[in-house]
């Protein structure tokens, strides 16, 4: 839910059709667009019956809090009016419909979680903002898809504490989970996807994608 995301979801989906939404960390990048969500939800033409539940990390909510009281008049009063918020207990597993989603600290900045979605057989990771992590890598276990953020250029080092990883050691941790895909995320601007395929498929033979804005793929 980082910026650009609810208009691009707006492409292919139906806003009021959204029920939950669970966040993995509170970097602006990853969950800003809650914001104009809540202006469509609020005051948009359709008036939904019920609150979309927006799932949050431990201490999600004050940081969310503090910063609708920056504009709204109600503080975060107003997004209560449309939001159900929660917080989800990294320990344990959250039920969504027929959803299971599991979760898995990384090696960030702040504290962020990696989610495991199965789904009747159907598993994809997302590995969150993290750098090079063995505990990731196995959370991704026999995954069908594996999201994974390279936010490194190819010769980038991280100096003192890390907190993201290449598309070279994305694909170590992917190859490392056995997963069948892997769809590159979080990526500079500038790198090409040949030069982020290139680096992946050094050391990870499976299938290698790069995300972009409306590409769709069938699980």
């Amino acid at each position: 839910m980082g910026s650009g995301s609810f208009a691009n979801m707006r492409e292919h989906l139906d806003y009021d059709l959204i029920d939950h939404i669970v966040i993995s960390h509170m970097h602006a990048d990853h969950f800003f667009d809650v914001i104009p969500l809540r202006y469509a939800l609020l005051y948009g033409p359709r008036k939904r019956e019920t609150k979309v539940k927006l799932w949050l990390p431990p201490g999600g909510e004050t940081q969310l809090r503090e910063l609708c009281a920056s504009f709204a008049d109600e503080g975060a009063g107003d997004f209560l009016k449309v939001f159900e918020i929660g917080t989800y207990d990294p320990k344990r597993s959250l039920r969504l419909a027929d959803a299971t989603i599991s979760f898995c600290p990384t090696r960030h900045y702040i504290p962020t979680f990696a989610l495991r979605y199965e789904n009747e057989g159907t598993i994809i990771t997302y590995s969150a903002d993290t750098a090079p992590d063995e505990n990731v890598a196995k959370h991704a276990d026999d995954s069908k898809l594996f999201i994974c953020e390279a936010t490194l250029t190819a010769n980038e080092v991280e100096h003192g504490m890390r907190g993201h990883s290449s598309a070279r050691e994305a694909a170590e941790m992917a190859r490392k989970a056995g997963v069948e895909h892997l769809l590159l995320s979080h990526y500079p601007s500038e790198a090409t996807q040949e030069e982020l395929i290139l680096h992946a498929r050094s050391v990870f033979n499976g299938k290698i994608t790069v995300a972009d804005d409306h590409a769709r793929m069938a699980l």
